[in-house]
């Protein structure tokens, strides 16, 4: 899948699942000081980023990433909602070498440690540039949702997921850790665990179907060589007609960390 449908399903995912990114958000919000320094790892295209920045009006909010082209896709955006200002990016790869970033108040890692090699110390560097008593949140998903609410699709979807959560354990990405535990292990002190079982019934904005599509495109992209030719042919046929459908039923899972640095 190309950078500009991996950024709009970003982006997608943030106006589809808005109530669950808002409620979030204004959790986070609530845990910060007045006129907070912000850290985001990993940043994408800036929905974090640009979310706590609108949110708190006087946070200054550091985005980064490994991926330019998406930190040009987040200053645009920044840009263009008028936090620009406020926001500032840096080009970096999380596993290697950390260049200066602190001292911040809140460090934010939205579905981005699953992606590095190390996390653990990438979390160790986090709350090394943490000040003391600073927060950290942590949001991780099991996958992408689902969409297809008969039992076809629904099989259909079910066994796809299975075959990418085997080829995401080959490659490394670290989908399943105990994410409480690493940060207890990077030195943090865990606060709250929350778990938010989304469920978004009929009828749903155009942005959801949408949002299906590339979720699907993405899955027959990444399972070519490991689905059966008929089960191929099934996503094929579903992704073709998922954008007319009425019926799709947005189903999703994820899980917030919260913790801080140690005041001591």
């Amino acid at each position: 899948m190309g950078h500009s449908h991996q950024a709009e399903m970003l982006d997608l995912d943030t106006e589809v699942l808005h109530e669950y990114h808002r409620e979030v958000i204004t959790w986070v919000g609530a845990s910060t000081p007045d006129r907070p320094r912000i850290l985001d790892l990993g940043a994408g295209t800036g929905t974090g980023s640009l979310a706590l920045a609108r949110h708190l009006p006087d946070a200054d909010v550091t985005a980064v990433d490994v991926d330019e082209p998406m930190l040009e896709h987040l200053r645009h955006k920044a840009t263009a909602l008028g936090v620009a200002d406020r926001i500032h990016t840096v080009q970096a790869d999380l596993d290697q070498p950390w260049p200066p970033l602190g001292p911040v108040d809140l460090v934010w890692a939205s579905a981005s440690l699953h992606h590095l090699a190390d996390p653990v110390r990438a979390l160790t560097r986090a709350r090394d540039v943490l000040r003391p008593g600073g927060a950290i949140m942590v949001t991780e998903l099991d996958s992408f949702p689902r969409f297809l609410p008969d039992p076809a699709g629904a099989a259909l979807e079910e066994r796809c997921h299975a075959v990418l959560a085997e080829r995401r354990a080959e490659a490394g990405l670290h989908m399943d850790d105990a994410w409480g535990a690493r940060l207890t292990e990077a030195g943090f002190t865990v606060e709250t665990e929350r778990r938010f079982d989304i469920v978004l019934r009929p009828p749903l904005p155009a942005a959801a179907n949408r949002y299906a599509h590339l979720a699907l495109q993405r899955m027959r992209h990444g399972l070519a060589d490991r689905l059966g030719a008929d089960d191929l042919a099934a996503l094929d046929t579903v992704a073709a007609g998922v954008l007319d459908r009425d019926d799709l039923v947005v189903r999703a899972t994820r899980t917030v960390w919260s913790g801080r640095r140690p005041a001591q």
